[in-house]
Formats: structure tokens, C-alpha cells, sequence
């Protein structure tokens, strides 16, 4: 069964440079959740690793091994499409999340600040929250971003806020 699933996600990439399952039954009758745990290692070319755990949750009826596997197999499959496609440029684009702007005004202590957008020069609101991936400790004036618009209480204001360069 496992190597049946991994000749399905080599139909989604066939450069993958190892595959490590591993399937481990903990306990036979747990207090909660599923004895099984499925881990999935994969790698591929350029250093990049995705790893998944599928440990059905506590209160959960006992999940047969083979659901359990199949979950893992498909969280894996999702996570190389989302890789292989970024790496062949094929990542698919949301015009409304293409729109570029820098910040300008950063007020770290109260959680908020402003962007300007590069085309118009329209200054917009954003909360610390609307930042993704928990980066707003990471802006600075001047960091390029991508963002969605929608119209707060008080006029614009960005949702979605992804910092374009997150290793800077």
C-alpha cells in the first residue's frame, strides 16, 4: 500500500531524491485519538525537505491505519504540488493579491502601521494581525509587501499583509 502511494506522488514530482515513511502504532488501546502515527519525509533537489505527521487528534474515533496513511499521503501530495509548481514559475498568481507596497509608517507598540501603494501612492492601514506568517515584528519602513484591500470603518485598509522578502 505505501509504495503504491508513493509511485502516485512520483506522478506529481519525479525528482524526488528520497521518501521515508515511517508508521508507528504507540499504545493499542489509548485513552484517546488513534494508536497511529504516520510520518512522511520527502526530499528534492535544490536542499528544499517537506515532512508530514498525521496523528489523528484526541477525540476522534479510531481511525483505521490505512485512513491514517492515506491522510498522510494526501497532506504530502498537496505540500509537492504547492513546491513543484513554485519551482517551475507555475505558482498561480491572485491578481488581487499582487498588488505592491512599501511600508511607511511603523507604530510597533500599539500593533499597527501604514503602507503606501507603489502605483497610486494611496496610504492604507494595517493591523499586526492582517500580517502573515506572524512577521510584523520582522517590517521595517521601506519592506516590500503584497496585500488585499478591503474598506474598514474608517476607509481602506490592508488584509493579507505578506511581507515579499521574508528573509531579510
Amino acid at each position: 500500500m505505501v509504495e503504491e502511494k508513493i509511485a502516485k506522488l512520483e506522478q506529481f514530482c519525479d525528482y524526488m531524491n528520497s521518501c521515508h515513511v515511517v508508521i508507528e502504532k504507540d499504545n493499542d488501546h489509548p485513552s484517546s485519538g488513534s494508536p497511529y502515527r504516520v510520518s512522511i519525509d520527502i526530499t528534492i533537489p535544490h536542499g528544499r525537505e517537506l515532512a508530514v505527521v498525521k496523528s489523528p487528534d484526541k477525540g476522534k474515533q479510531y481511525p483505521p491505519l490505512e485512513t491514517v496513511i492515506r491522510d498522510a499521503f494526501e497532506a504530502a501530495r498537496r505540500q509537492l504540488i504547492s513546491i513543484t509548481t513554485e519551482q517551475k514559475g507555475e505558482r498561480k498568481i491572485h491578481p488581487e493579491q499582487q498588488v505592491s507596497a512599501m511600508v511607511t509608517k511603523l507604530f510597533p507598540e500599539q500593533g499597527y502601521g501604514f503602507i503606501q501603494e507603489i502605483s497610486t501612492g494611496k496610504e492604507i492601514y494595517f493591523h499586526r494581525n492582517s500580517v502573515t506568517n506572524n512577521d510584523f515584528e520582522r517590517l521595517t519602513v521601506g519592506s516590500g509587501v503584497r496585500y488585499k484591500e478591503t474598506m474598514g470603518e474608517m476607509g481602506p485598509q490592508a488584509t493579507t499583509v505578506q511581507l515579499l522578502d521574508p528573509s531579510v
